[in-house]
């Protein structure tokens, strides 16, 4: 069962399929999810596109799945701030306790776990 909201996905790898961010796009896209990838090198990821950055994505994202080192998720969580992104789920290996912090104070749920687990899509 998909979500009606759309998604963004950090982190995706435009080089290997087999990463995280990468699995969790392409398996939300199979489940008829609305999810846009995103990676700072932009490009094209299984004939559609990554944004560089969130103010790329053509339409307002419900959520954001981070997937990227702890060093990157603050930016990730600055991005989702400024396009007003209503939740943001921290992938494991994401956690970064000030990225966290932010977006909580922007009044941002903030979700420690699997998407695709807590989702029952994995």
């Amino acid at each position: 069962m998909s979500d009606a909201r759309a998604y963004a996905v950090f982190g995706v790898s435009l080089t290997d399929p087999s990463k995280y961010g990468s699995r969790i796009f392409a398996d939300l896209s199979a489940n008829g999810y609305r999810v846009y990838a995103v990676n700072p090198k932009g490009g094209e990821l299984a004939g559609r596109p990554v944004y560089r950055n969130l103010a790329e994505v053509p339409e307002k994202v419900y959520g954001a799945i981070l997937v990227v080192p702890p060093s990157a998720a603050s930016g990730a969580v600055e991005q989702c701030i400024a396009q007003g992104v209503r939740e943001i789920w921290f992938q494991p290996g994401t956690r970064d306790p000030h990225a966290l912090q932010m977006a909580e104070a922007a009044g941002i749920r903030a979700v420690e776990s699997c998407f695709m687990v807590q989702n029952g899509i994995w």
